[in-house]
């Protein structure tokens, strides 16, 4: 495979019966009956379209039934408003907690949703790393040397991606640490960042994009696993930079209750997220460069620095509080940003 995929439109439709594979597809196919709708963030395009071959599989062997699969991918916060706008997904396996919240607000998912599935709603985790080019020209090592004068940063807009907002709150973490939790010092530190940020795409795989086709910046801040994957394809081009601190970024799944007690699909739908924690499920994670939540499996995978310092979403007392005070209008993101 090349990476001709980095250059999909961060609104591409996939769809699946089990003969089409990834990239068969750029127009939203007509949703129907016998299909169930996974409305996803940026970089799961790869992950889903491999986990789709096995869950349909699976699903005739549990019920001798087949199933087709739609795959919608964009900006985390992109992809809730589309839900409440209208795209009818059966579930949503998004960036974090705050974006599925958005749409149970909105009366499409039951305010318990979080409970209804192992590790709240998380089947799989990563974290947050660099993407430097081959050789380090620039020296990177750690979040302190993102605010020199010289760095060129590609990292996407916190504003609808949900991997941007992750990126930001692990550099505001390490801001802290450094600077004992004095909040002047911090707010300068990332404003210096993001001073030096080149573009600010809609998702994750918009700023891969820039980074890697664009050959903009001099280092990407993104996903672990969308980090692994372009060194995958480009072994000799690129390589992987983790920071001192990062975070743990907990991707959310849910049912769309609103729609599955329209369309029927509850048990569709409910089976898809549960195959997620099996054991084939965790293996296509862990492939995709996702870090399995079964322990035993993750342990396989080398690739997985499990030495690390993560810090959590609790750290910032939550995302409801993290979004208020960092990301909604006027908050701290615009009012370092605007300054640029």
């Amino acid at each position: 495979m090349n990476l001709h995929f980095f250059k999909a439109s961060f609104a591409t439709a996939l769809f699946l019966t089990g003969s089409c594979f990834f990239g068969c597809s750029s127009e939203a196919p007509a949703i129907e009956n016998n299909t169930l709708v996974n409305a996803s963030y940026d970089p799961t395009r790869e992950f889903y379209s491999n986990y789709n071959h096995i869950f349909m599989k699976h699903w005739k062997e549990l019920t001798g039934k087949d199933v087709k699969i739609t795959q919608f991918h964009g900006g985390s916060g992109n992809q809730a408003q589309e839900v409440i706008n209208g795209l009818e997904a059966d579930v949503v396996t998004l960036a974090l907690e705050y974006d599925v919240n958005t749409i149970r607000n909105a009366g499409f998912i039951d305010k318990n949703w979080i409970q209804k599935f192992p590790q709240n709603s998380a089947p799989y985790t990563s974290t947050i790393v660099f993407l430097v080019r081959k050789g380090n020209p620039k020296k990177i090592k750690d979040w302190n040397d993102l605010v020199k004068d010289s760095i060129g940063i590609i990292t996407p807009n916190p504003k609808t991606s949900g991997g941007a907002r992750w990126n930001y709150l692990a550099a505001w973490a390490y801001a802290e640490k450094i600077y004992n939790g004095d909040e002047s010092k911090v707010k300068e530190f990332v404003q210096k960042l993001y001073h030096n940020v080149l573009d600010l795409s809609s998702g994750a795989r918009g700023s891969t994009n820039k980074f890697i086709e664009d050959q903009l910046g001099d280092v990407l801040l993104s996903w672990e696993n969308e980090v692994f994957l372009a060194i995958r394809e480009y072994p000799n081009k690129y390589e992987i930079i983790i920071p001192s601190v990062s975070i743990l970024a907990e991707p959310s799944v849910a049912i769309v209750d609103k729609v599955v007690n329209k369309r029927g699909s509850r048990k569709l739908a409910t089976e898809y997220l549960n195959y997620l924690y099996s054991d084939e499920g965790q293996h296509v994670a862990a492939k995709n460069h996702y870090r399995p939540t079964n322990k035993s499996i993750l342990n396989q995978y080398k690739e997985f620095d499990q030495n690390i310092k993560l810090i959590t979403i609790d750290y910032f007392g939550g995302w409801e509080k993290a979004q208020k005070v960092h990301f909604a209008d006027g908050g701290i993101f615009d009012q370092i940003y605007e300054k640029k």
